[in-house]
């Protein structure tokens, strides 16, 4: 499936900022089943430097710096990528047990070396003896790491409501356990933090994904949002991304920018201004088939 993608922000500032920088996960990588076409990036006014690396993860990072006095600032990214669905259902009870992935990683070898560097606390990923309380009732004796992840993304859907006015990307996660409440970034933050509770490494995914009106409704532009979701190492199935704000195993609708340890890896864009005072962000993210 061919995708096009639009995310746009306008920052605006109540006094003129001087000298502003800014960092942007905002172009997809290339992964299995998924392939980038295309990419631009426009920023209003234009900066006065601007550069591309890659970081610690293998994502694609833009760098602004804004040398020009202003009071709004625009950038839009504009994406096509290229999204493969499965090869089939994900066998997941024939994935390896939860136990015997932490006797691998107990061994310390050089293939779980990467997977490990997603198998601790991290900034926004932290817990106490409640998480890893709610993820024990999945992870039970033998049980196929998949199927019990899997067991712990349904319990999350159904156990929280999405709700976008009670939480932000620092909301604590025993908070968010305290709460049931919560969007994508929180849901994705909870199992990562359970299942890291268990010393099973787990990764945040940051991207897109397509969503559908209701019957007989016109799909609104800039009705879409940046999603979050998870990927958990599974042995000799490699990385599965699951989704647990809508209960699935992620596939072709899903379009992935970046991950990392947790939001603060991958946010679409940070940085730091000199000036500029109380300011407003509007946020707009438009995904279609390609036409």
């Amino acid at each position: 499936m061919l995708y096009d993608v639009r995310h746009e922000t306008i920052l605006e500032y109540e006094q003129v900022v001087s000298i502003s920088h800014h960092v942007l996960h905002l172009e997809p990588r290339d992964r299995p089943r998924q392939s980038r076409v295309q990419f631009n990036l426009s920023v209003e006014p234009v900066p006065s430097q601007q550069s591309r690396s890659t970081d610690y993860f293998g994502n694609h990072v833009h760098h602004l710096t804004m040398q020009e006095p202003h009071r709004k600032l625009i950038v839009e990214s504009r994406s096509r990528v290229d999204v493969q669905p499965l090869d089939g259902p994900v066998e997941i009870g024939s994935s390896p047990s939860w136990e015997s992935l932490l006797a691998q990683l107990g061994a310390a070898n050089g293939e779980v070396l990467e997977p490990m560097r997603f198998a601790f606390g991290s900034p926004y990923v932290f817990w106490d003896s409640d998480v890893r309380d709610y993820a024990l009732p999945s992870f039970t004796p033998n049980r196929p790491i998949l199927e019990a992840a899997m067991d712990l993304t349904s319990r999350i859907f159904a156990d929280f409501e999405y709700d976008g006015g009670v939480s932000d990307v620092s909301t604590p996660v025993r908070q968010v356990l305290k709460m049931r409440k919560g969007v994508c970034q929180d849901f994705a933050h909870l199992q990562i933090a359970c299942l890291r509770s268990l010393g099973l490494p787990a990764r945040y995914v940051s991207g897109y994904l397509l969503t559908h009106p209701p019957p007989g409704q016109p799909k609104l532009v800039g009705s879409d949002a940046s999603h979050a979701w998870i990927s958990i190492w599974a042995g000799e199935h490699n990385w599965i991304d699951l989704d647990p704000t809508n209960n699935v195993i992620a596939d072709h609708e899903h379009i992935t920018v970046g991950w990392g340890r947790d939001y603060g890896d991958v946010s679409p864009m940070n940085g730091f201004i000199i000036g500029g005072g109380a300011h407003t962000v509007d946020v707009g993210v438009d995904v279609a088939p390609a036409a």
